[in-house]
Parts: C-alpha cells; sequence; structure tokens
C-alpha cells in the first residue's frame, strides 16, 4: 500500500511538473509570407518554412524590487520641492499685489485731490472716484488671500 502511494504521488509530481518544461521549449522565428518575423514554439508550425531557432530556453528574470527607504525618501523629495516652490511663486504674487495696492492707493489719492468745475454736487466725486476704490479694495482682499495660502503652507 506504501509502494502504491509512492508511486501514486511520484506520478502526480510527474503530471504537475510536465506543463513547466513547455514554458522552457524551442523558440522558432519564421519569417510569413510579407517577409515578417513570426515566432512561434510549435515544432510542426515550422515544418517546410526557412525557420531558424532563436532560443532553447526562455530565461525569465525578476525585477528588482524597490527598497521602502529609496522609495519614501523619493516620494518626499518632489513633495517638499513642489511646497517650496509653491511657497516662492505665492511670496512673489504677494511682493506683486503690494506694489499694485500702493499704486493704487497713490492714483486715489490723486483723484481725492483733483477737483472739477462740473463736479458740485458730491456723488459725481464719488461716481468719479469708485474705479480707483474698487481697484484698491481688490488689491487688499488679494493680499489677504495669499497671506492666507502662505499662512496655510508653512
Amino acid at each position: 500500500m506504501m509502494a502504491l502511494n509512492k508511486r501514486l504521488i511520484g506520478w502526480v509530481f510527474l503530471a504537475l511538473a510536465a506543463p513547466c518544461g513547455h514554458a522552457q521549449s524551442e523558440v522558432y522565428k519564421c519569417p510569413d509570407a510579407s517577409g515578417r518575423p513570426t515566432y512561434t514554439n510549435v515544432k510542426r508550425d515550422t515544418v517546410g518554412k526557412n525557420c531558424t531557432l532563436v532560443s532553447k530556453e526562455v530565461s525569465v528574470v525578476p525585477a528588482q524590487v524597490p527598497t521602502r527607504g529609496v522609495q519614501s525618501s523619493a516620494v518626499s523629495d518632489p513633495a517638499s520641492a513642489r511646497n517650496e516652490n509653491r511657497r516662492r511663486i505665492l511670496e512673489s504674487e504677494l511682493q506683486n499685489e503690494q506694489q499694485l495696492l500702493s499704486d493704487a492707493r497713490q492714483k486715489l489719492a490723486e483723484q481725492e485731490g483733483i477737483r472739477d468745475g462740473d463736479e458740485r454736487n458730491y456723488a459725481r466725486v464719488l461716481e468719479r472716484l469708485k474705479p480707483y476704490q474698487e481697484a484698491v479694495g481688490q488689491h487688499t482682499k488679494n493680499i489677504e488671500q495669499l497671506r492666507g495660502e502662505l499662512g496655510r503652507l508653512k
């Protein structure tokens, strides 16, 4: 009974191992009717064709797995560089907006000092000053938003 079990196990092992040998078969390169190369591992497909043996064994080399330390540092470097780049951009935009605010305030002050003869009605003065006041308000709002963005980055 033990001998029968050993033989049965041997046959099962042989049956399972037989397909593995097929993966290590010979590979042939055969030109088709238009001259393009085709590859096959079936020997009967090569009969009567001008086929050449390309490889007797197909070797598969596993890819190297990157170490976790290298991967984590590679991921963190672009993120910190991206944050640093974003900070520089926001700071330059903040400086630009501060300059624009200064210019807008100066233009508003100049316009407030000017009185035309036809502006006896104060509503006309306010109407003339309105675009300058809106520009000052817009630049002030932009500066507040840029400072908020910079505060969230740090």
